[in-house]
């Protein structure tokens, strides 16, 4: 069922809006009808269904799968086998997960129609914003958007992030004219492969237009606060070049030049002696209304784990509302926040039920331990599915329970058939027959800053290939914890670590020998050891800054055991939690550091390279 939704049709587009919550029930069974007609032939599905393509035989037969059940299948068509393994329809790209875990990118099959299909989202939300904040026809918005790299696989076919294929489409840069859809940016500066040219260029055509801006944004929060940080480290030269009316020598783009030129235009003197004002005053405090005085909100995704940047974003923003309009992933687009105004603590998704077939497997909660998971990692409150996962029964979309925790599964119309998302959600109540939900976490990440997602195995072997730099110093690492700390910009992981040697059993403030170019050696060793997606942050795109190790004095870990019993944890039960996010614990920790040491190399990074078979 392939929507269409003028953004120009406010009310026509509210209108389509309830019919679509309304009748959340009959259409998500339309949709799931669709989709096994249309791919009742692929060797997938056949394979499982036969000819029997109805919804009960698709629950009873069609395994609930992860990546690595449908990454053969995947791999195949990247490396030229048909569409038709997995898709009726052709698959024209492979969009690639921007938080692997296994040191290369999943990849997820997209189709022309699938792009159509995240299109209709973007358009609804325009009638869905307009209603919730007043004027917003009357300028522009200043959203830092980029690109990344991209690559091309054995058959062909492009491999690139979601937001990539979507900027480089004929959807995005046709888009259909309306006030809400216009950017301060050109598309050549947001299709600039250079990302410190883009950046600059886009920050650049930003400040000229500054009257006329009336929102700013980004995708997540942390490329907000990275702009910000490029602006503080630019600022004099911005103003220099609108000063004079020229563009600096190192934009070299060709397109990035002609099209920030058509908007700078000549010397502006005032507007340079305005921003120099600002900018070099003491404090940044409520920068961007300073900068941008009509600017109504900041358009960022703060759930999740982007939720760490708030009070800084409060801080530069000068409180203004921070908005999270929409819920999406590479393997599918799933909603809209219906309450855009709301506080982040408060968003809650509307999942729209033409965007795939959509189904929730049931997360227990454990009340006994809750108190331990919110106060030191934040996530093990929720102890995950069932024990046994072969009986838990998948819920569809309009039976979910006001209150109660899932993981979405999703099928759609590009190859997932019954696909675990990964993400963790609570249903918060219902818009008319559709469910809202809101975002919890990543299933098993216990570290991220920009779109990196480190869950605990990806840690422990990490640590586990730094501490052998220990051993030929008869140095042992008895405990770990680790958590992002976002106080600087770009944040960083810290981990904290307890030492001994292994012939001393001397307590209190002792720091075992360790020549410290050693222990700046187990930082890199740990960053090397991440993924792909940490490592191209840290040397590519620079949104996390250098690893660092705090070695804590003897005993802490035993300090932070206690800590967490007095906030209900079960002392039979208690597991040093392997990352922290209460802030109390954290200065327990901080407390008792007795050495720092940082990364003093770039991780190794490459673009991924499929292998031809």
């Amino acid at each position: 069922m392939l929507l269409r939704c003028d953004p120009n049709d406010g009310e026509g587009g509210m209108k389509l809006l309830e019919d679509l919550t309304t009748n959340a029930n009959p259409i998500q069974q339309q949709i799931l009808e669709k989709i096994l007609k249309q791919n009742a032939e692929t060797e997938y599905l056949h394979g499982y269904l036969g000819d029997h393509v109805d919804k009960k035989m698709f629950k009873k037969k069609v395994p609930i799968v992860n990546y690595e059940d449908i990454k053969p299948y995947i791999e195949r068509i990247a490396n030229g086998e048909p569409s038709s393994i997995i898709s009726a329809q052709p698959i024209t790209e492979l969009l690639t997960s921007s938080g692997t875990s296994g040191g290369q990118p999943k990849m997820m099959p997209s189709t022309t129609e699938d792009l159509d299909r995240k299109t209709f989202l973007y358009n609804l939300l325009v009638p869905v914003m307009n209603k919730c904040v007043d004027g917003l026809d009357q300028g522009k918005g200043m959203y830092l958007l980029f690109i990344k790299p991209e690559i091309s696989t054995p058959s062909g076919l492009m491999a690139r992030p979601v937001l990539t294929s979507y900027y480089k489409s004929n959807n995005f840069r046709n888009r259909p004219f309306n006030r809400y859809n216009v950017y301060t940016s050109p598309d050549e500066t947001i299709l600039c492969s250079d990302s410190k040219q883009s950046m600059y260029c886009q920050l650049l055509c930003g400040l000229i237009q500054r009257d006329e801006v009336l929102r700013v944004g980004a995708v997540f929060a942390s490329a907000f606060l990275r702009a910000i940080k490029f602006l503080e480290d630019y600022w004099q030269e911005l103003c220099s070049n609108i000063k004079t009316g020229n563009v600096s020598t190192w934009i070299t783009d060709p397109s990035c030049r002609i099209a920030v030129m058509n908007i700078l235009r000549q010397p502006n003197t005032d507007l340079a002696d305005l921003i120099e004002f600002e900018c070099s005053r003491k404090s940044w405090d409520g920068i961007i209304k300073r900068l941008w005085p009509r600017t109504k909100y900041v358009d960022v995704i703060v759930t999740g784990s982007m939720a760490q940047y708030i009070s800084t974003l409060d801080f530069y923003s000068g409180g203004l509302p921070l908005l999270s309009t929409m819920y999406a992933s590479s393997e599918c687009y799933f909603g809209i926040n219906l309450n855009p105004l709301s506080k982040p603590s408060d968003v809650s998704y509307t999942l729209l039920p033409n965007m795939a077939y959509f189904e929730f497997l049931p997360v227990e909660k454990n009340h006994e331990e809750a108190s331990h998971g919110i106060q030191c990692n934040g996530i093990s409150d929720l102890n995950g599915l069932k024990e046994e996962e072969d009986e838990v029964e998948a819920v569809d979309l309009v039976d979910v329970k006001v209150g109660h925790y899932y993981e979405i599964v999703v099928t759609t119309f590009t190859g997932l058939y019954r696909y675990r998302v990964g993400d963790i959600l609570m249903v918060t109540g219902f818009y008319n027959n559709a469910p809202q939900f809101r975002f919890v976490h990543r299933r098993n990440v216990v570290l991220s800053i920009d779109t990196d997602k480190t869950n605990e195995e990806d840690l422990l072997k990490a640590v586990t290939q730094a501490k052998l730099l220990l051993e030929p110093l008869g140095c042992l690492l008895t405990e770990y914890t680790s958590y992002a700390d976002t106080s600087s910009i770009p944040g960083h992981y810290v981990l904290y670590w307890e030492l001994k040697r292994r012939d001393n059993n001397i307590n209190g403030d002792f720091l075992p020998e360790v020549d410290p170019s050693v222990m700046e050696e187990c930082c890199s060793t740990v960053e090397e050891s991440l993924d792909s997606v940490y490592r191209r942050c840290r040397s590519k795109d620079k949104s996390i800054g250098p690893l660092e190790i705090r070695v804590v004095r003897s005993g802490t870990f035993d300090t932070l055991m206690d800590f967490c019993v007095t906030q209900g944890s079960s002392v039979n039960q208690y597991k040093t939690p392997r990352c922290i996010k209460s802030d109390e614990a954290i200065k327990i920790l901080d407390s008792r550091v007795i050495g720092r040491f940082f990364s003093r190399k770039t991780p190794f990074w490459q673009p991924y390279r499929m292998e031809t078979k």
